[in-house]
This record gives C-alpha cells, structure tokens and sequence, in this order.
C-alpha cells in the first residue's frame, strides 16, 4: 500500500462530504422509507401491550431523519391504541460505548420498549458484547432494530478482497448482516431478517476528473482523495472489478453499485 494513502477518518470534512454524496447517489433513505413503510408497523404493532408509555432508544441516529420515520410510525400506533398515553424517546448524543459504561456506572439499567440502531455497527469495537448489552436493556415484547449493509451486497466482495489493500483505522470495520446474524446465533439471539435492494449510481466513477466521481470513490474505499493517493494498479484492478455484474448492474447508461441493506429484528 502507497504510504500516501489514508483513511478518509482522518479528515472529516471530506468524509462528511462524501458521505453527503453517497447518499444522494444511492437510493439508501428510500430503501429505508419502504421498510419503515410496508414493515415496521407490523413489527412493532405489540411492543406497547400493556403499557401507557412506549420508550424509544435510538443508538447512532445521525443527522435523525430515520428516527423521525421511526417516530412518526410509533405515533400512528399510539393514535389507533386507546390505553397508549405518550412516547418517551431518548436522543443520547454520544456512543454506544460511552451510554453503556454511563448506564453501567449509574447502575441504573433502564428497560427500553423499542431500540434501534441505524447503520452504526461499523464503529463499535466490541460487537457481540454490544449486541448482549443492549439485548439485555429490552422490556417485555420489545425489539431492537438493527440496518447495516447486507452479506449479498457489494460491499462485502469489495471489503474481502481489497480491505488488506485499504488504509484502515480503528474508527471503522467491515462488518455486514452476514457476519452479524453469526455473531447472535452464537448469543443465542433470537431473530428475524429482511433483505431489501438499494443501489448506488458509481458513473461519474469512470470520468475522469470528475469532482462527484472522487468524492464517491473516497467513500468506497474509505481513503481520502483515493483517485489522487492509490497505485495505479489497485486503482485500475478495482475500476474494472466494480463494472463486473458481480459487483454493479448497468442499466440505462448508469453503473448501479449493489448497496443492498439489511434489517434485522432482534427479539427480547
């Protein structure tokens, strides 16, 4: 590996960027909006049986557009459920980490109705002791929501077989359903998945000097300004391997990157 290439981590800006770009580049949120659409009620249509208050943790929301969906679908079924009362959501700016060994210090392990954890997986250390800590935080019927990218998306192949080839950090690591849904059968987990398609239009990749292009080449790759940094052969090697079905679909003149995701319902 070139030593001029870096982890895009390291300089935020440009990852804030690119990841902006990826999203407007991919159909990630509308993928989302379905499954919040035609899946979610009926996945949280008992977690507030017997309850006045439904209580909601989200575990790395971001910007927070998924959990207003989130939170728009709890209302609806607050509205049409007369012994419901109120919602209490809990919006901890901080990590996974940092609110468990807050709760662990306070000793004060507060049971949640509905826990979701939204594309953050990547960056927890400890996945499996995560999974089991929150998993214990889980009231009578109530669920935990997990996205990440899904075991038969792109993503998977172009981590296996360039990721050693990558810079690399401790911020992020190449984790996807398949590896995930491993990790709670070994926990003894109970489960239930959805697999829906996204893609991810990788053209302006393939001209050259294209500001869009770079920007979502950093992202793929997770390095920073990887048109500028990679050896021309890794370069050329992983161009030509994303034009390959295995990897994109082309379709009315545009590449599509498979970014299909994952939606796993951990069960309490």
């Amino acid at each position: 590996m070139a030593s001029s290439m870096r982890s895009l981590f390291t300089n935020h800006s440009r990852y804030v960027e690119s990841f902006r770009r990826f999203l407007i580049n991919s159909t990630e949120h509308q993928c989302m909006q379905e499954f919040m659409d035609k899946k979610l009620p009926g996945i949280i249509a008992r977690i507030g049986d017997t309850k006045s208050e439904i209580k909601i943790l989200s575990i790395g929301g971001g910007a927070g557009e998924i959990d207003l969906q989130i939170l728009s679908k709890v209302q609806e079924l607050v509205a049409k459920t007369s012994n419901l009362e109120n919602i209490k959501f809990a919006w901890h700016k901080e990590t996974s980490s940092e609110y468990q060994n807050r709760m662990m210090e306070k000793k004060e392990l507060q049971r949640w109705d509905f826990i979701h954890m939204i594309q953050m997986l990547y960056y927890v250390k400890d996945i499996p002791a995560t999974l089991k800590f929150f998993h214990s935080l889980l009231a009578t019927n109530a669920k935990i929501l997990i996205i990440l990218v899904s075991g038969a998306s792109s993503w998977q192949k172009l981590w296996k077989k360039y990721g050693s080839r990558l810079p690399r950090n401790d911020l992020c690591q190449y984790v996807t359903s398949s590896d995930l849904t491993q990790m709670l059968d070994k926990l003894g987990i109970k489960y239930k998945y959805y697999d829906l398609l996204s893609t991810m239009d990788i053209s302006d990749c393939f001209i050259d000097g294209n500001e869009n292009g770079d920007l979502l080449w950093d992202f793929l790759t997770e390095t920073c300004n990887f048109n500028k940094t990679a050896p021309p052969d890794l370069k050329a090697e992983i161009m030509k391997d994303l034009q390959k079905p295995e990897f994109s679909i082309k379709k009315e003149g545009k590449v599509l990157f498979n970014n299909s995701l994952s939606f796993i319902v951990v069960e309490a």
